[in-house]
């Protein structure tokens, strides 16, 4: 059961088109999985498509009522011209099947989520239980991944100096706070330490805009290589 969700503002930031692309991404891939969510989205997407549409029609219908026009064609008329010019076409429409894109960590196969079947995704890296493979988004010191996590396998404890985000794509990890689950969607800034770790394995979409850094005893001397993971 999904229990972690983005906050209302980040939401309408979203459908208002406000977030990098990373963020929007990480948004609807936990959409995707919540219905709860989706139902925001969708209610906040009509909210802002009236508004729009205000915003558009009232100053046409001014001008428009400023004109006079002249027309022996009536509304049936032209209703019935637009609908023929519709339906003259013998042409039909085909549409390519996409087919579910599949990345294979440690062995093991995972299928995406539709979010990121057009996305460009490098070569995976590994260091100890940790693989990690970018996602080619060019947005600079915004970096997003897929972050997989072997069976028995963690992050040291960490914080960053910017913000951290997780949405859970596949199994489980827990840290101090309780268990995250698929489709949880975990929004950190440099206020929170955590030291996740996952029993059974997991796979994560990360966004971050600075390197994690470790906290606790000989993992700090990881420090260097901190932007490897996020």
């Amino acid at each position: 059961m999904i229990k972690h969700h983005p906050k209302f503002e980040l939401i309408q930031s979203y459908v208002n088109g406000e977030l990098p692309a990373s963020l929007s991404i990480g948004i609807t891939l936990h959409a995707e999985l919540c219905s709860v969510c989706q139902q925001k989205i969708a209610q906040l997407t009509e909210q802002l498509a009236e508004r729009s549409f205000d915003e558009l029609s009232n100053p046409l219908l001014n001008e428009l009522s400023k004109l006079d026009f002249e027309s022996d064609i009536t509304d049936d008329d032209f209703f019935d011209s637009m609908i023929d010019d519709i339906t003259d076409s013998n042409d039909i429409d085909t549409f390519a099947e996409v087919m579910p894109k599949q990345v294979i960590f440690k062995d093991k196969s995972y299928t995406l989520p539709s979010a990121l079947n057009n996305i460009s995704m490098g070569k995976a890296a590994n260091i100890g239980k940790l693989s990690r493979a970018r996602l080619q988004l060019d947005e600079n010191e915004i970096h997003s991944n897929l972050l997989h996590i072997n069976p028995g396998g963690g992050v040291p404890e960490h914080t960053h100096k910017g913000f951290e985000l997780t949405v859970l794509l596949d199994g489980s990890f827990s840290d101090d706070r309780g268990e995250y689950h698929k489709g949880d969607f975990i929004m950190l800034d440099g206020s929170f330490t955590h030291n996740p770790i996952s029993e059974k394995g997991c796979l994560c979409y990360t966004v971050a805009n600075d390197a994690l850094h470790f906290t606790q005893g000989i993992n700090k001397l990881l420090n260097p290589i901190g932007s490897f993971i996020y």
